[in-house]
């Protein structure tokens, strides 16, 4: 059988190892064979090959060292900096009852890439040092990931790089089209070296007269990972005009979300919808923006316009299923959750979710069956999770005991986790240990700053004790994160009044 053919079939099947061993064989025998050359180098792209159409996380240099300025105070639902507000009639549920991440976003019903990262211009110096778990993670670099990468491919192949960029001729691969093309993908996803990248198609774009957009859309690739975004969005902007393409389209509205324009990233999905009908990723950008700026309405629409030409998109089943249940509609949660049980998704986090549709549905037969699943499946990163969700169903049905139990467990998994402190600070409260409490509550404030329930509770506390002073600066506290907390406003109304009669 020729090898050549043989390594080609296995290209095909993705069986991309295995490619790469027959065309290195072959390769020994003739380092001139450009066949071979073309596959192997296809065949390395593939097994590095990321999609990149999502929006990645920020990393620290991302975060502080971004040159793109954006303005300092836009108007609510103009920037991802600033949504909207639960009171501007969104249809989302507030802070009270659904809970926030550490980025400042409501938990959204799937992890997706970027959900764990601030809003642009958010971030602090101490934010980005801390990953998306605090206290537990790295600071991450995109472009010092990129370079990582890139490394660790090269020493993965035997006998080194198989292709050294530095010492290529790039100029006479821009005249050969079909390698020019395997060559800058290689450059791109396997050694992730965007200057080289961005050397080898703006050659290969003159030598295409500016007419082909497949290098249009490379060099706007090779701009955006190297930060240059409003370079990339020309590139993506003569791209289309050239040819359409759904997949460049993505891309241009991923440069303009990195730039904080939500509104322009909407007219970018909404124009290509309408020459794509029928495209879900579109649909699903769409979706995905309105969620960001807290407009639920708009994103319920949208994720339903998705399932409605894609019955089984995971995403939007697992959003509207996470807003039903927000929005006091367990049941019909639970049948979303249902779907993707069918649909052979089986992880900690859906059995997770599905105790609790089940507990606040009245189903408490199979509330801890499910519990159950979840923890046998779980690991590190989540089990902290399922124990405090256990705590939760346990003070509902009253038994405090299993819940400090279960609250005691969540700390000693992830030492890290402010809301199992929080209601720990909450159960010692009712046992009388007021030292113990308060301990919980500071923890409690200390490691997540997002969430408003310790400030309250911890300022409810002082002020009881008789410590007016630390009362006030901590329902402060508690109304600059969630400023339509009642609570809070009350008490604060009170301690003005003893103030004011001092």
């Amino acid at each position: 059988m020729d090898p050549v053919w043989l390594a080609q079939s296995k290209l095909g099947r993705r069986k991309f190892d295995e490619c790469i061993d027959m065309c290195s064989e072959m390769l020994d025998k003739n380092p001139y064979d450009q066949a071979v050359w073309y596959l192997k180098c296809r065949a390395l792209t593939l097994k590095n090959w990321i999609d990149d159409t999502e929006i990645e996380e920020e990393g620290v240099a991302e975060m502080l060292l971004d040159d793109n300025a954006i303005a300092q105070a836009p108007r609510p639902g103009t920037s991802l900096s600033r949504p909207l507000t639960g009171a501007q009639n969104t249809g989302m549920p507030n802070q009270g009852v659904r809970p926030m991440s550490a980025s400042g976003r409501p938990l959204t019903g799937f992890a997706r890439p970027g959900t764990s990262s601030n809003r642009p211009g958010t971030s602090s110096v101490e934010q980005a040092f801390s990953g998306g778990r605090p206290g537990t993670s790295r600071p991450m670099t995109s472009s010092g990931r990129f370079v990582r990468l890139g490394t660790a491919s090269m020493l993965s192949e035997p006998g080194g790089a198989f292709i050294n960029i530095d010492k290529l001729d790039l100029r006479k691969y821009a005249s050969r089209p079909a390698l020019a093309r395997v060559l800058c993908d290689f450059i791109l996803y396997h050694d992730h070296n965007p200057k080289k990248g961005l050397e080898l198609c703006a050659l290969a774009t003159v030598q295409a007269d500016y007419q082909d957009w497949w290098w249009k859309a490379r060099l706007g690739k090779s701009y955006y990972q190297l930060g240059l975004y409003r370079d990339a969005e020309k590139q993506y902007k003569s791209s289309l005009v050239h040819t359409d393409m759904v997949i460049t389209t993505l891309e241009l509205a991923k440069v303009y979300i990195k730039l904080d324009q939500p509104n322009t990233a909407l007219d970018v999905y909404s124009k290509a919808s309408d020459r794509h009908p029928g495209e879900t990723s579109l649909i699903l950008g769409v979706a995905r923006i309105y969620d960001m700026l807290n407009n639920m309405n708009m994103a319920v629409q949208f994720y339903k316009k998705v399932l409605f030409f894609d019955s089984s998109n995971v995403e939007s089943i697992a959003c509207l299923a996470s807003h039903h249940f927000y929005t006091d509609q367990p049941e019909i949660a639970l049948r979303f959750y249902r779907r993707l049980l069918q649909m052979g998704v089986n992880n900690s986090e859906l059995w997770n979710n599905l105790g609790l549709c089940c507990f606040y549905a009245s189903q408490y037969d199979m509330t801890l069956n499910c519990f159950e699943r979840a923890l046998a499946i779980a690991d590190d990163d989540n089990m902290a999770d399922i124990w405090y969700n256990i705590g939760q169903v346990a003070i509902g049905i009253g038994d405090l005991g299993l819940a400090y139990q279960s609250f005691k467990i969540a700390v000693s998994i992830d030492g890290t986790h402010a809301e199992a402190f929080n209601n720990l600070g909450v159960l010692e409260l009712r046992k009388g240990n007021v030292d113990h409490a308060r301990s919980n509550f500071q923890q409690s404030e200390r490691l997540a700053g997002h969430i408003f329930e310790p400030s309250f509770n911890g300022a409810l506390l002082s002020f009881k004790l008789g410590d007016f002073q630390e009362s006030f600066e901590l329902a402060n506290k508690s109304l600059d994160v969630f400023p339509e907390h009642a609570d809070s406003a009350e008490l604060i109304r009170q301690l003005k009044q003893h103030f004011t009669m001092l």
